[in-house]
């Protein structure tokens, strides 16, 4: 309809009362009508995990906004399906409470809520920010790139099933690189330790993720002080291997 203002829908993965989302919601609140549907819990490596095994519950904590009892990906389904009323022009997820590069993209609800807008052919951008050492967050740089990247998304759209992954420093940005998802070395350790009745239970601890390092990779850019933006797609087709597993047809029969 047109003088219709922008519907913008913001989740994120460490539950509807983490800062983050606050800061984030906050910020865009003059970019449009703004509706957060949020995990009533924390949601931190859920990836994009979709519900299906147990009822959804809603909780409207006012006009606009809903806690729901489920991962990032339900609650952006739910949201668009349910929720909003008409089609959202764009999805935001976090402000995440740590970066998310690298392989952590594959393990992230953050970046999770923002596939599925994208996967709904929604334009999506998923936010994460550095922990400082010490002391708490200080969400606000992360809040006004936000802001500036939602209002440019809005204006100009995005290729359809294509989210942007947003990462920013804790310390003052020098500026933005265009970054590739960079990759990590990755090893998890699985505890063993016992119950107080003496039983056997698992958690998952010492994870070593060192950076390879690729020079336009989005770790190498936050860690020299840049906020990192990598241009993420829904299609993960590896189209350099196409030609080469078609060779294998035959011998697969």
């Amino acid at each position: 309809m047109p003088g219709t203002r922008p519907l913008i829908l913001i989740t994120n993965d460490d539950g509807y009362d983490a800062p983050g989302i606050h800061a984030l919601t906050e910020a865009v609140l003059g970019l449009g009508q703004v509706v957060v549907s949020a995990p009533d819990r924390e949601q931190s490596g859920a990836s994009h995990a979709l519900t299906l095994d147990r009822p959804l519950r809603v909780r409207t904590v006012a006009d606009g906004r809903y806690r729901i009892t489920g991962t990032p990906t339900d609650c952006v389904h739910l949201a668009v399906d349910k929720l909003c009323g008409r089609l959202p022009d764009l999805v935001l997820s976090g402000i995440n409470r740590g970066l998310n590069v690298g392989d952590d993209v594959t393990y992230s609800g953050t970046v999770a809520g923002a596939l599925e807008g994208a996967l709904l052919r929604i334009p999506a951008v998923a936010v994460s920010t550095a922990t400082p050492p010490e002391g708490p967050i200080d969400y606000a740089q992360a809040a006004r790139i936000a802001c500036r990247v939602a209002e440019r998304v809005l204006a100009e759209g995005l290729p359809t099933g294509t989210l942007l992954n947003v990462n920013v420093p804790h310390v003052p940005a020098k500026s933005i690189r265009v970054t590739r998802q960079g990759t990590r070395e990755y090893r998890a350790t699985a505890v063993e330790r016992k119950d107080p009745s003496g039983r056997p239970y698992y958690w998952i601890d010492d994870i070593d993720m060192t950076p390879t390092g690729e020079p336009d990779g989005d770790h190498r850019a936050v860690a020299e002080g840049y906020v990192s933006i990598s241009p993420l797609h829904t299609n993960m087709t590896h189209e350099n291997s196409l030609e080469s597993l078609a060779g294998w047809v035959e011998d697969l029969l």
